[in-house]
């Protein structure tokens, strides 16, 4: 694996700002609960995979990981895009207020969808597979 995507201050950026959005949507799933089930349930599955994507980037980088993580924060930015312009479908029908920490963790997940997308476009020099590497002969 090259020293450049393991030492890199890109993977880094991204397990930041997966762990700080994994934290502040585990925080407001309680709120988006009392609001409504799918909501919270939304809040607390989005806090779930950002966690699960920092102990991937942590334990085992690769491209599998990094795409996953490049897809969900780019979900996110979207999804409150719409929550603050038009609503979502049932999760939120009518568009929600502009607040400041909705701001400022939409700015770190855009520094980590950045750093995502520049690791993306420099896949050649990372490995594949996420999984243990074959022994053997062919290895």
């Amino acid at each position: 694996m090259p020293a450049r995507f393991n030492r890199g201050w890109e993977r880094d950026a991204v397990i930041v700002a997966c762990a700080i959005s994994a934290g502040i949507h585990a925080a407001l799933t309680p709120e988006h609960l009392a609001e409504g089930t799918a909501a919270g349930v939304a809040f607390g599955a989005s806090a779930a995979l950002l966690a699960g994507l920092c102990v991937a980037l942590t334990v085992r980088p690769g491209v599998v990981p990094l795409v996953a993580a490049f897809l969900l924060l780019a979900g996110l930015v979207a999804a409150y895009g719409l929550a603050v312009t038009s609503g979502l479908p049932v999760l939120l029908p009518e568009a929600e207020p502009v607040e400041g920490l909705a701001v400022a963790t939409k700015a770190v997940e855009l520094l980590g969808l950045a750093a995502a997308a520049h690791l993306v476009l420099r896949a050649r020099e990372l490995p594949m597979a996420v999984g243990p590497r074959p022994k053997g002969r062919f290895a």
